[in-house]
Order: structure tokens, then sequence, then C-alpha cells
């Protein structure tokens, strides 16, 4: 009966939700730029009914916290939204009698709406700020991640409204910035006093149901050498050499740390927490020897590792490649850790929230969902190692189509999830 209920509504809110989520995409929403997509958001929670607060993501506030990542971003237009449905009777999070039941209780979903940059233009077969509609794919930067998982949890508050649906557990929606370059947005909800007895983040996942992540750590390696004349290139050290010969190591400590780690929710294991620069820059001129090398990456955290152990597993690494080199040994490079120190974070897959979700994506999808570990980080690790809140991966989305040119996601997977995310809400909360 409610599995019916909800899909016809939802049928009927689809020509609504695709025109939210396209109105969301054409509102770029890069780092600092996310005011204007949050007031969309805030108007359309505030249309539902809840009660919405906005409010500043401030940096001093966040500071003295440990989990905070400093994304080097202005504060003063970044704003969160949370929209709050307030249970019928108040129970704090716990029923009358004080104890929670099993599988019922207070509900986060939560989901960001920063994006990375769409890169070169010139790559984009549209505007990636469009939203175009093509063969039931939506296009657009952060079409997948995650405005499109953002818009199925909102759509799935709003059928579960017009179905008249009274929550026996506050229910809050929270529409947060900094995710991609730290988690600052998340994060302010956290020392905001928001909590809940679950969570549900909404990021790209396809339907798979994913209580474990890797961690990322984001790291700058600095290289020198010695500068001279190209045509005595002889009397040099090249920057470049010596980082080629530290990027070796650092791969063959991607090989090792995998070799060692076994665990059922990665299959492979082989890239469960890898290792990646993405940024090289050296040399000062053509007809020159490098005189420095400065690469940045990110550093994989395998689930259950701390950021600490992680951090000194490629530090080693570089200090033993350095100590077998003439130059490197007398002149060490230098590892810095900035921005997004992402760790890992995992809930417990027996855990009830865990059990209800899949339950209610097999009512609708008719097939079990598969359960998986990601190896990204994400806000999750939040919530399950600073708040104590049991937390979910779960929505629309491959997330091998995020922050690359013509990103899109699928519209019926969008549908698809705002059946099961208004299902799970509608047992978990009622």
């Amino acid at each position: 009966m409610i599995k019916t209920a909800i899909s016809a509504v939802i049928d009927e809110l689809r020509p609504d939700l695709v025109a939210f989520l396209q109105q969301l995409v054409r509102s770029p929403s890069l780092p600092g730029e996310e005011g204007g997509v949050q007031r969309l958001i805030a108007a359309k929670l505030e249309e539902l009914g809840l009660e919405v607060d906005v409010f500043p993501v401030r940096f001093d506030h966040l500071r003295s916290h440990p989990a905070f990542n400093d994304d080097g971003f202005s504060a003063d237009q970044r704003l969160d939204v949370v929209g709050r449905w307030k249970a019928v009777v108040k129970g704090e999070g716990k029923n009358v009698s004080g104890r929670l039941p099993a599988a019922h209780g207070s509900l986060i979903l939560n989901g960001h709406v920063d994006v990375v940059s769409p890169g070169d233009l010139a790559l984009w077969s549209t505007s990636p700020w469009s939203g175009e509609v093509r063969d039931g794919k939506l296009y657009g930067r952060g079409a997948c991640d995650m405005k499109g998982g953002l818009t199925a949890g909102i759509f799935a508050l709003q059928a579960l409204r017009r179905l008249g649906f009274e929550p026996a557990f506050d229910i809050l929606l929270e529409s947060v910035i900094g995710e991609e370059s730290g988690g600052a947005g998340s994060l302010a909800t956290i020392v905001n006093g928001y909590r809940a007895d679950a969570c549900v983040v909404l990021e790209p996942t396809q339907l798979c149901i994913c209580p474990l992540q890797s961690g990322a750590l984001t790291f700058r390696l600095s290289v020198n050498g010695k500068a001279t004349h190209a045509a005595v290139r002889q009397h040099g050290i090249s920057a470049i050499d010596k980082f080629i010969w530290l990027y070796a190591a650092i791969q063959q400590l991607e090989v090792e740390r995998h070799a060692n780690f076994q665990n059922q929710f990665y299959d492979p294991a082989l890239y469960a927490a890898p290792i990646s620069i993405g940024v090289v820059r050296a040399g000062e001129w053509h007809s020159s020897v490098a005189e420095k090398a400065v690469a940045e990456g990110r550093m994989g955290v395998f689930p259950g590792e701390s950021a600490a152990d992680a951090r000194r597993a490629l530090e080693d690494a570089l200090a033993r490649a350095a100590s077998q080199d003439a130059w490197l040994k007398d002149h060490p490079p230098l590892v810095e850790w900035f921005e997004g120190q992402f760790e890992s974070g995992a809930t417990d897959p027996a855990h009830p929230l865990i059990q209800q979700l899949a339950a209610r994506h097999t009512e609708v999808l008719e097939v079990p969902p598969a359960v998986r570990g990601v190896p990204y980080g994400s806000d999750l690790r939040l919530f399950t190692n600073h708040a104590g809140i049991p937390t979910v991966l779960y929505g629309p989305g491959n997330v091998s189509l995020a922050h690359g040119a013509d990103e899109y996601i699928a519209l019926d997977e969008v549908v698809t999830a705002a059946r099961v995310i208004a299902g799970f809400v509608a047992h978990w909360c009622g």
C-alpha cells in the first residue's frame, strides 16, 4: 500500500522534479559561490512547510574542531540550509518510553551543493550549466555529484507531505557547502547541534548501499634540484628526474598497501585507498634544468586506518626512496598536508539503518541492493566519527561521471531513488 501510493505520487511529481533539478544545475555553485543555489533550496523547503534554518558557515566557529579543514574559500556567502520536519509528537529521537525502537528514529538526509570546476569548456558538448535533457539524461556540472541525489531526497519528502504522512520522529534535510574541499558545511551542522538517530548521505552510489568509505588526504610534495643551462645538463640536478624517482616509490607503496588489505565490501580491493598525483609543476625555463618540482595529490586511507597512520606510510616510503638516491639523501623532499583531510568512516552493515534501507530498496526494485565500500572520502565520516550517528551513502548516479566533461545523471534513477528514500523515511520515522 505505502509503496504503491508513494510510486504514484512521485510519478505525478516527476515533471516538477526534473524542472527543479534543472534549476539547481543552472545555478553554478562553485566553492564560494553556493549562495544562489542554497536560496533556491531554502525556498523549496519552506514551500514544503518545513522549518528552515539558513546560516553562514563560519570558519572561526569550526577552527578548533579536530575535523576542520580550511579550504581557503571565503565563508561570507557560504550558506548551509537545514529544513526540519518536526515530529507530530516530539520525542527527541526517542519513543515515549524513552527507548529507541530497533528500526525507528529521527533522520538526517544530507547532500552537498558545491561542485568542482567544469574544466575545459571545449570538452563539453553543451554548456556545463545547461541542465539539458537528452535521452532521459540530465547534463551539467553537479547533476550527478550530487544535485540529483539532493533532489531525490527533497521530492521524497514532498511526496510524503502530499500523502499526509505524519512523522513520529524529526526529519532533517541538510543542504551543505564545502564537501568537495573538506566538509566544512556538514561539520557546521554538527557543531550547530543538529543531530539524529541515523543519516543518509545522498551521494551517487548507483543505488548501492555504502556503509563504509575510505579516506583521502591531500598532500603537496616539493622536490629540489640544481639549475643549470640545458646544454650542460650533466652539471645540474633535474628536480623532474628526482620527482620521477619518488613517484615510482609512491606507485610501489600503493601496490604494497593493497596487497595486505582484505575487506568483503571492496571487490576488488585493488583500489580501496588509491594514491594519486593530480598536479605537477616543474621548472622555470625550457632551456634550463629544472630547479624545483611540486606535485599535489591524494593519499588514500583504508577503512579502519587512522589518518595519522596513512600520512606516516607515505612519508616513510618517500624517506626510504630518498635515502637510496645520492642527491635526495642530502636534499630530502618536503611533504605537506593541506586542504581536504578526509578520514575513513564506517557504519556496521548489520545496523538497522542498513537493513531497513535495503528492505525498502528491495521493495521498489524487486532485487536486493549491492552493499559496498567506496574508495573516496565523503561527509559520512563526519557523522560517524564526530557525531556518533550511524550513516550510509545511498543515491542515484555513477561517481565515475563526476568531475568530468558532460557529467550527467539518468532521470529514471533519480525518480527510483526518490521512491526508495520516501519509503525508507516512512518506515524509519513513522
